[in-house]
C-alpha cells in the first residue's frame, strides 16, 4: 500500500530543473543580446582613420574604376542610385547607408568613410580581405558623387518672373 507520508515519495525527476538547460539557455539569451547591442550601437571610425587622406588622386579613371566595384560588391544593398535602397535593403537588420544624404555625408571624412569599407560593420561586410587598399579608396571616389551637385546646373529658365515695381502696360 502506498505511503502518504511525503518523505517517503519519490521525487518526480520530471519536474528537476535541468541546470546545464538553463545555462545553456542563459548562454543564448546573453549571445542575442550582446548581437543586437552590437548591430545598434555607433559606428564610429577610430580618430586615427578618420585623419586618413586618399593617397589616390581622385580622376574620372579611378571614380569609373569605384564605379565597377560599387556595381559588383555595393548596388545590391545601396542601390543603384547610392540612396540605401536596394534589391537586399529591406531584408537587412540595419537600413544601408544613404550616401545621396548630403548633409551626412559632408561630415564624414574620405578616411572614416575608407575605414567603415574596410572593416564593415553587421551586416555590411569587412572588404578588407576582399578588396585592395586602392579599390577601396576608388569606392570612397565614387561614393562621394553620389551627394555631389550637379557639375552642369539647369539652364534657368528664359521666363522671368514679373517686376512687381513696373508700371501695368
Amino acid at each position: 500500500m502506498a505511503s502518504n507520508n511525503p518523505a517517503d515519495r519519490k521525487p518526480n525527476s520530471k519536474f528537476r530543473p535541468n541546470l546545464l538547460g538553463i545555462l545553456v539557455v542563459f548562454v543564448i539569451v546573453a549571445v542575442a543580446g550582446s548581437v543586437v547591442v552590437y548591430s545598434l550601437s555607433d559606428w564610429t571610425a577610430p580618430e586615427q582613420a578618420r585623419q586618413l587622406r586618399n593617397p589616390f588622386p581622385s580622376t574620372p579613371q579611378t571614380i569609373g574604376m569605384g564605379m565597377s566595384t560599387y556595381a559588383d560588391h555595393c548596388e545590391s544593398c545601396h542601390g543603384e542610385d547610392g540612396n540605401g535602397k536596394g534589391k537586399r535593403a529591406e531584408k537587412l537588420s540595419v537600413a544601408p547607408t544613404d550616401f545621396t544624404d548630403a548633409h551626412a555625408m559632408t561630415r564624414m571624412t574620405d578616411g572614416e568613410l575608407f575605414w567603415k569599407i574596410s572593416e564593415g560593420h553587421r551586416p555590411m561586410p569587412a572588404f578588407k580581405g576582399k578588396l585592395s587598399e586602392e579599390e577601396r579608396w576608388q569606392l570612397v571616389d565614387y561614393i562621394r558623387t553620389f551627394s555631389q551637385p550637379l557639375v552642369d546646373p539647369p539652364a534657368e529658365s528664359t521666363v522671368h518672373a514679373p517686376n512687381k515695381d513696373a508700371a501695368p502696360k
